[in-house]
């Protein structure tokens, strides 16, 4: 499986997760607020930030027919019009350069989402190094062919994609010329319920796809998240505002900065913690053999002596004969003298 290389960063099984805090439409509109949260993503560690690039009137048409209306009780947009929706939550473009300047200064990849070819043509013009394909977009292969043909990296989440719809969307991607492709495992439910991120699935489209697989995770905290490293997710995405309590059309399930940090850190630890298959003690562990118990002489013993419980005792430190061995000793003569606390080896026995 090829690793990805985004602006000198590798990802892959060998390099820590790759992080990606997403900004969506936590701005509320404020530029100024915008590139707040650039800065507190670059302060909380994350890898990348990402930005989503599009207009009200590319995204849908400004109708109020049932089709253009949410309909999901479970839903945080239930009732809401979707062109007023996108108009509330969408980025907009002359906004892009100086955040993506912004990010640049603070040391943070800065990419987007692009929702139609107008938004990949604009994108080009600010030479983002990567692209990001949403969940419901993954059927828009047109759009992936658009994104693909610039060559540069690019990641598509899944959502409720079936295998098939997976595979025609990775094999569009390479068709038209993309060499660094990621996917990943997503539920496209805001907010997702833990108990439908099914993370078992990672490794299984790690085999079917052959390419990188992380998490976009909208479940509520960081567990689900750091959870999905340990199956094998080179990419974590969460939302990401300042505060919750502000409100924004994502902030519900989005990370705050001090949750984002410790994100990172904790994805970082289970990723370290993988390891690999090992029994025994690792080098570390070695001075933690004092704490083990071992068979030990409790009072002085003459050569010749038979070994009883009134002169053996099992305790710690565990450096002399194991205690399995205890019954191997018991009601035999010592064949040297010892002195009290004196090591037994498997030559005593």
């Amino acid at each position: 499986m090829e690793e990805i290389v985004v602006a000198g960063r590798k990802i892959g099984a060998d390099h820590e997760p790759f992080v990606i805090a997403e900004m969506s439409g936590n701005h509320n509109g404020s530029l100024e607020r915008a590139i707040a949260i650039v800065k507190a993503a670059a302060q909380t560690g994350v890898d990348c930030l990402k930005f989503q690039t599009y207009t009200a009137d590319t995204m849908t048409l400004d109708l109020h027919s049932d089709d253009f209306v949410i309909r999901d009780e479970n839903s945080l947009w239930n009732g809401r019009q979707l062109h007023e929706l996108y108009k509330e939550a969408h980025t907009p473009w002359e906004w892009h350069k100086e955040l993506f300047d912004v990010a640049r200064k603070h040391g943070v990849i800065a990419f987007s989402t692009p929702f139609d070819e107008t938004a990949v043509d604009f994108l080009e013009t600010l030479d983002v190094p990567m692209y990001k394909i949403a969940s419901f977009e993954l059927s828009h292969i047109p759009l992936i062919e658009k994104v693909a043909a610039t060559g540069k990296p690019m990641i598509m989440s899944t959502g409720m994609a079936s295998r098939e719809d997976i595979r025609l969307a990775v094999s569009a991607a390479r068709k038209a010329g993309a060499k660094e492709i990621a996917i990943l495992k997503c539920t496209s439910a805001y907010p997702a319920n833990a108990s439908d991120a099914n993370l078992a699935t990672i490794p299984d489209m790690q085999e079917k796809f052959g390419v990188q697989v992380g998490l976009s995770d909208h479940t509520l905290g960081t567990g689900v998240s750091v959870a999905s490293v340990v199956y094998g997710a080179t990419i974590v995405e969460k939302h990401f505002t300042l505060d919750r309590n502000e409100g924004g059309v994502d902030a519900d399930f989005s990370l705050e900065p001090w949750e984002m940090k410790l994100l990172k850190d904790e994805t970082s630890r289970a990723w370290q913690g993988r390891g690999g298959v090992k029994y025994g003690g690792t080098t570390n562990e070695q001075k933690s053999k004092q704490f083990r118990q071992s068979v030990y002489p409790s009072s002085d013993i003459v050569a010749g002596e038979e070994f009883s419980r009134y002169n053996l005792k099992i305790c710690r430190p565990g450096f002399s004969l194991a205690p399995r061995f205890l019954h191997d000793l018991l009601g035999k003569p010592a064949k040297r003298s010892l002195k009290i606390g004196e090591r037994l080896t498997d030559q005593d026995i």
